[in-house]
């Protein structure tokens, strides 16, 4: 009697936007239900997956840095499997295997549902496999999902942008926009709220205009007064806006739908009005700032986070002063800021004027000090303040020395609190503390909790982490677990 083989195991690794880490929960999800199986963290995976992306310049580095890292390894061991897949394997498709020709697999972005079948391609044929389709195959929601959290869970809504900024490489290769029938969202969202998912965060490269592909410009507003209306849904959550399409109906939704949260992450990517005509953002300052206005005037305490580039390519210091004063005026919550990076195939790359590396530091070393000091400013506000807040996991670096959890208060704003002598909490329960301090980027609440609300989310979480991860995972049902890393690139909008 033959020996029954032990199952292969896999290592997801993702780099990029909150897109991909929905990606990489899809890619998870396939590959389980082929039979494989997570890799121990301390264990050398049989199949290394690496979900790429290519929003900046050094993301080509990254990758053939860890590819090879990889090398070696394959070399001792024959039959571990490499494939790449994300943005960046759509962008240099035979570029790939021709730098790094130990890769055993390359997918685009409009195919991630073939791997599991090239990995077993490229493991009988013995030679790399690269399949890279120029439009999308089947919308991704269908496929096999092994999600990454007990509590809140990615819903996307549309895929693709029909922008043309000129800086962005992301329209080329994820495509159109198309949208998902608002049915299918609803289906899914309420679904995951079945499982025990308490807060989701609707997905789209520009998600407010949703709608577009089928003719009705206020689906987006509808779909979250939708989701106002699922049982058991507490915090609905949207990312990533873009200022053209915001419009006043999306305003009045998220101030009218009791589970939407006050929390906005609205792209600036500069306030210069020649620096936005020359990305094609079709929106100026005034504009802008406009938004701004009406989303605090129907909801004063919202949050307001945003993305900024320095030194887009003829960035004058005018020009970036202008955005100095966007970011005293809009008193953002927080930002993700970025110094330009070149990607060949944007208009941006070809443009005349690109700005010295040594000045775009030292201007983004001023923004970053401002943005610092603002988002200081307004985290000091809240000292005093009570917040109830969804227990998170994964959040908090500095648990072990401290043993304080970590949560997400409704506007989003990370809060690190002291659980002694409360009653067990759970990533998934909720909490209501008091502020003690705050720090630029994070709350701290160090007194007594005081109050503990036991949540759906808890019971999943818990059901979760106290048996064992089923190796099947239904077609476009979530699981749960750990929440994914904040993304390391902007968001697209």
């Amino acid at each position: 009697m033959s020996a029954v083989s032990e199952p292969r195991t896999y290592e997801v690794r993702t780099y990029g936007c909150q897109m991909n880490v929905h990606d990489s929960e899809r890619l998870t999800g396939l590959l389980e239900e082929a039979g494989y199986v997570a890799a121990p963290a301390d264990a050398q995976a049989d199949v290394v997956v690496f979900n790429t992306c290519a929003v900046r310049e050094n993301a080509d580095n990254r990758l053939y840095g860890n590819l090879g890292h990889l090398a070696p390894v394959k070399a001792k061991k024959p039959d571990l499997q490499i494939a790449v897949g994300g943005c960046l394997a759509q962008k240099d498709r035979d570029t790939i295997t021709r730098k790094a020709p130990w890769v055993d697999v390359v997918f685009g972005t409009h195919n991630i549902g073939s791997l599991p079948v090239l990995l077993e391609r490229a493991r009988v044929q013995q030679e790399a496999q690269v399949e890279i389709l120029e439009s999308l195959e089947v919308f991704p929601s269908t496929l096999p999902t092994r999600r990454e959290s007990a509590y809140a869970a990615w819903v996307s809504v549309s895929v693709g942008c029909n922008n043309t900024c000129t800086f962005c490489i992301v329209p080329s290769l994820r495509g159109k926009e198309k949208d998902r029938r608002p049915g299918e969202i609803l289906a899914e969202v309420e679904a995951l709220v079945a499982e025990g998912v308490t807060e989701i965060t609707l997905l789209g490269q520009n998600v407010n205009s949703y709608g577009v592909e089928f003719g009705d410009r206020e689906a987006f507003s509808k779909l979250l007064r939708a989701c106002g209306d699922v049982e058991g849904l507490e915090r609905v959550r949207f990312t990533s806006p873009h200022p053209a399409e915001f419009t006043d109906d999306v305003i009045e939704a998220m101030a009218e739908t009791p589970n939407v949260m006050h929390s906005l992450h609205m792209p600036l990517q500069s306030g210069s009005d020649r620096v936005l005509k020359a990305m094609r953002r079709s929106y100026r300052q005034a504009r802008y700032l406009g938004i701004l206005d009406r989303v605090r005037a129907a909801m004063p305490d919202a949050a307001i986070t945003t993305d900024i580039i320095v030194g887009f390519p003829g960035e004058t210091e005018e020009d970036f002063q202008a955005t100095l004063d966007v970011v005293r005026a809009a008193r953002f919550a927080g930002a993700f800021t970025f110094q330009y990076s070149p990607r060949p195939g944007t208009p941006a790359a070809d443009l005349p004027d690109q700005v010295p590396p040594t000045v775009v530091q030292e201007r983004y070393e001023r923004l970053v000090a401002l943005v610092n000091e603002i988002t200081w400013a307004e985290n000091q506000r809240l000292v005093g303040s009570r917040l109830e807040l969804m227990v998170a996991e994964g959040e908090g670096r500095k648990d072990s020395a401290t043993h304080r959890l970590s949560g997400r208060a409704p506007d989003n704003r990370l809060v690190h609190f002291n659980p002694a002598g409360a009653e067990a909490v759970r990533p998934g329960d909720m909490v209501t503390v008091e502020v003690t301090y705050a720090a630029p980027h994070h709350l701290v609440a160090d007194g007594p909790v005081l109050g503990v609300r036991r949540t759906r989310a808890g019971d999943a979480w818990e059901a979760r982490t106290s048996a064992p991860t089923p190796a099947a995972v239904g077609l476009g049902m979530p699981a749960v677990g750990v929440p994914a890393p904040l993304p390391e690139a902007p968001a697209c909008g």
